[in-house]
């Protein structure tokens, strides 16, 4: 069954088995479940149902498998001839989870 979800603001296509990468559960270890109850599509073929926006009682449900920290992205600012540069990094939080089960 394939069904897509929102999660942490993004929008994934996802089935059973697949693995995402997230912005981080607060709160979550590695092993811990997530449920996901922002469904707004699920099935397939004759028996594929659309929200409006979410489908009632639809969830999916997700493992943590490891919480981690994403590549360091450098944010640099410069203004030619007044000497003025500034430089900052910026690491996001993220979580790796595998979807278990869909039910709609």
């Amino acid at each position: 069954m394939k069904a897509t979800i929102k999660t942490q603001g993004q929008q994934f296509a996802v089935s059973e088995g697949d693995i995402l990468t997230v912005n981080r559960y607060p709160k979550t270890e590695a092993g811990d479940t997530v449920e996901i109850t922002d469904v707004l599509s699920a099935g397939e073929g004759a028996e594929f149902k659309l929200g409006t926006p979410r489908l009632e009682g639809a969830k999916v449900t997700a493992k943590v498998l490891e919480n981690k920290r994403g590549t360091k992205v450098i944010v640099f600012k410069k203004k030619k001839r007044k000497g003025y540069h500034k430089q900052r990094g910026h690491r996001q939080e993220l979580s790796v989870i595998k979807i278990e089960t869909i039910s709609a």
